[in-house]
């Protein structure tokens, strides 16, 4: 028997929405419920594998049932913004599925359903309804299951006539008597006051239908009787109000809702847009369908091809490369194979054996890689240079497709090849890929993307900074930074003994033993055995989060000791111990990786470990970086650090005579700020006072909130609004810079640096006043820390050339926000300062002076 699956939109859409937390893509597009939503339906299409399918719709019109009583859902909640334009999103995906969706003036979804199942039934056609909706239970026949959802997204339940019996324990077309009896509180249908649903099922079970209850009303007793009485027509109203309608004109034939494939194109498309990337891969593959719309050939190639293909590269001056390899981490990768396109629409592939076997093969492969005549593209250039340079081998590259999908959009997740080539050339491309074939695309999408950077006015911040950029942080990662193990390994154990320390003064606070990493145990102890106000619950019981514990850290000494220990734990599982699994055994160094394409504001971050989050302002952050040493007592670490430069390109951007004047003459800004907006004197200045006005200096390039800085000082939001404004007032340029940002961004929907790097800020235009806000803050933030991103990285690519130029063995090592970190030997200290003092406060030109501190030592420590 031929299956129609019918499915209640509106229903399930909504419980997507709810069941699943907020989810946003990199353009500030919500997509919760549709993503929800869709891995419901991708779930049940394969389980069900129906023949036919529709997707049924409410209409904001009023139905018959609101024409009837005014009232009729009067009591729903308005339908969240974040939730409103998802529902013209899904019905993209629906019409590139090639579901029909259905939605008819004066009806409701369910109206379509009971409609289209009756229709069915009568063509001998099963039908399953997939809803959340109860109501719909009232359609359930031999011919006709619910499939209902139980719990989330997850969990769903088939009702038939026998699940029915069992559950209601009356047939399915009483369900509408039943509401008519108990009411429906969701969609405001009163029914008769003091009947439950328990009442209602035992009258039906008795009476078998309203109009025979109100028939023998009289025979009923007490309260029960006087309601049923008093209350008999609006129950008859109420049960005309459950009841769907089953004869609504459809301008529908089953045979136009036959299921059918997808526009596969056009759904990955959307599924790229929307970032929903675990769903991609669920997608049903069309048959036959032609992968590449581009003609490739691929060939692998062997001893007597290679040089062949070299002379042509040669002869053509360039060459795309796209590596094999067995890893992400580019230390621990090993090559496996190597594709090359010397032209569009083919490659080639060369196992890596090839190279091991030939001497003849890897030297010619050697000089091509590293000639800047020809003009090699790469995608992730700097891992494969990490990667070859294993072999002995200098990459020399010229294009990173990478690099140019994160300047053409920042905020994406991810930039790996397949997604990049699908947005730039509408094609599928499976990371399992042969590489010779992969590689073949990386032509085409460098003549793309060379394009859009030139529109977009970025060839100089490609060019001239990310690409010799990537070479730099090539060179760092290998470099690593050396660390002295025994220091290490003491300091993981002084660890572990503070935290059996800490442990037993938590017991003797708390007046018991427990887990304290348990937040089910550790929440009973706090707010049932020791009495503490619950400030959070959840669906798993008590929160015990950091912002919790922070709350509640004046009313129990236990609390400050449990956040020591979080602390403490968490610097001995991922530096202490997690640092020592990093070391290299034989050079006693640890290679971070430094990513060029995560933030979107253009700061370069580190993991694997992240060096750039060790606490400084703690006794324990200072012990970890002792750890970190120069590479012998001949050398030192320097550290050249910007001083305030966020401040300085704000007083750059807005062009604020009095930030500029104040920087120009070298004062103190927190203390001229403080005098201005304080109303007093640089010298009565106090050190209160100049926190204060730190805060407001800072909290301004932030676009912090007067409640935002009322809460970081402990003062009253009044207050705080006054800081802002008196801030404001006397530095009037800041105040148009603001205004000027937000106006420009709402406008072109993105800002840009000095260099003008690009972030797209859609949600500024927003009609969520929430969204809206976070998009005008980062409008106002992007640009200034952006700018100083820009900077340090220039001046990261000019002190690498000078130290070449110079012939010297300092080496850049890590970079953490606006400071550098160098191992430089004793020798060369004094011209290495004189370069990285030169060339970070001359890296782009300002209204006012760049200043770079400095500091020296044996280990990190001593410098920080």
């Amino acid at each position: 028997m031929k299956k129609i699956m019918l499915i209640d939109g509106n229903s399930l859409i909504h419980r997507a929405f709810h069941a699943l937390p907020p989810l946003m893509t990199s353009k500030g597009v919500h997509t919760n419920a549709v993503y929800g939503f869709m891995n419901m339906l991708m779930r049940i299409l394969k389980e069900q594998r129906p023949d036919y399918i529709a997707v049924a719709f409410d209409k904001k019109s009023p139905t018959f049932r609101h024409q009837e009583f005014i009232e009729y859902k009067a009591n729903r909640v308005r339908t969240p913004e974040e939730l409103v334009g998802q529902f013209d999103v899904l019905k993209q995906i629906l019409k590139a599925m090639n579901i029909r969706y259905i939605e008819i003036d004066g009806y409701e979804a369910d109206d379509i359903l009971g409609s289209l199942s009756k229709k069915a039934e009568e063509a001998g056609i099963f039908t399953l309804i997939v809803t959340g909706d109860k109501d719909t239970l009232q359609l359930v026949s031999p011919m006709v299951h619910v499939m209902l959802t139980r719990k989330g997204i997850s969990e769903m339940e088939i009702y038939d006539p026998d699940k029915m019996a069992e559950r209601f324990g009356i047939p399915p077309q009483a369900i509408p008597d039943m509401k008519g009896l108990m009411g429906d509180s969701s969609d405001n249908i009163p029914g008769i006051p003091g009947v439950g649903e328990k009442t209602a099922l035992k009258l039906l079970q008795e009476y078998g239908s309203l109009e025979n209850i109100l028939e023998n009303a009289e025979k009923l007793k007490g309260k029960l009787r006087e309601n049923i009485l008093k209350y008999g027509e609006q129950a008859r109203v109420s049960k005309r109000l459950a009841t769907i309608v089953r004869d609504v004109e459809l301008d529908v034939d089953l045979e136009e809702i036959a299921l059918t494939e997808p526009d596969y194109a056009e759904l990955l498309k959307i599924f790229r847009e929307l970032e929903f990337y675990t769903l991609i891969n669920k997608l049903p593959r069309p048959q036959e369908k032609e992968e590449h719309p581009e003609k490739l050939s691929c060939t692998v190639i062997d001893y007597s091809g290679f040089g062949r293909m070299m002379e042509r590269v040669r002869a053509a001056g360039v060459l795309a490369v796209e590596l094999k390899t067995d890893g992400r981490n580019p230390m621990d990768a090993h090559l496996i194979g190597i594709g090359f396109s010397p032209s569009r629409g083919e490659g080639f592939y060369v196992p890596a054996e090839v190279l091991e076997k030939s001497p003849e093969v890897k030297s010619d492969l050697k000089a091509v890689l590293a000639d800047p005549g020809i003009t090699k593209i790469i995608h992730d250039g700097k891992y494969a240079r990490t990667v070859l340079a294993k072999i002995g081998m200098d990459f020399v590259y010229n294009f990173d497709t990478m690099l140019a999908a994160y300047l053409l959009d920042p905020s994406k997740p991810r930039y790996d090849l397949e997604s990049v080539v699908f947005d730039n050339l509408g094609v599928e491309l499976k990371g399992t890929e042969d590489p010779g074939r992969r590689v073949a695309y990386l032509i085409p999408l460098k003549e793309i993307m060379s394009e859009k950077l030139k529109s977009c006015a970025m060839e100089e911040l490609f060019f001239g900074v990310e690409m010799p950029l990537s070479f730099v942080l090539s060179d760092m990662e290998m470099t690593g930074i050396k660390v002295d193990p025994e220091k290490l390994e003491s300091l993981s154990r002084e660890f572990g003994e503070k935290l059996e320390e800490l442990t037993g003064e938590i017991y003797r606070l708390a007046g018991v033993e427990f887990n304290i990493n348990s937040p089910k145990q550790l929440g009973e102890v706090l707010f049932e055995k020791l009495n503490l106000p619950v400030i959070k619950k959840k669906k798993s019981g008590y929160s015990t989060d950091a912002e919790v514990l922070e709350k509640l850290k004046n009313a129990h000494p236990v609390v400050e000791k449990i956040l020591e220990y979080r602390f403490l734990m968490k610097m001995k599982s991922t530096y202490a111990d997690g640092l020592l699994a990093l070391v290299d055994k034989s050079t006693y160094r640890i290679h971070s990786n430094f990513n060029q394409t995560i933030t979107a504001t253009g700061r370069i971050s580190s993991t694997e470990p992240n060096l750039q989050n060790i606490p400084v302002k703690t006794d324990i952050g200072r012990k970890i970086r002792g750890v970190f040493v120069a590479e012998s007592p001949e050398h030192v670490l320097l550290s050249g650090d910007y001083s305030q430069i966020e401040l300085r390109v704000l007083a750059h951007l807005s062009g604020d005579e009095g930030l500029i004047e104040a920087f120009i003459k070298g004062e103190d800004i927190h203390t001229r700020t403080a005098s201005e907006v304080f109303g007093v004197p640089p010298e009565q200045v106090t050190p209160l006072l100049r926190d204060r006005a730190k805060a407001v200096n800072f909290g301004i390039i932030y676009g912090i909130s007067d409640y935002g800085l009322a809460q970081n000082l402990g003062i009253s939001t009044a207050e705080a609004r006054e800081y802002i404004e008196n801030y404001l007032n006397r530095y009037p340029k800041v105040r148009d810079y603001i205004r000027e940002t937000i106006r420009n961004a709402r406008m072109s929907g993105y800002v840009t640096t000095i260099l003008n790097r690009r972030r797209y800020i859609p949600e500024i235009n927003s009609r969520n006043y929430n969204l809206r806000s976070f998009a005008e803050r980062v409008a106002m933030n992007t640009p200034i820390q952006g700018s100083a991103a820009d900077i340090i990285k220039v001046a990261m690519v000019k002190i690498t050339n000078h130290f070449r130029e110079y012939g010297l063995k300092a080496k850049m090592l890590i970079q953490v926000h606006d400071e550098l970190i160098f191992d430089v030997p004793k020798s060369e200290l004094e011209v290495v300062k004189n370069i990285v003092k030169d060339d970070m406060e001359n890296a782009i030109p300002l209204k006012v002076p760049l200043v770079v501190d400095f500091k020296e030592g044996y280990t990190w420590e001593e410098i920080s």
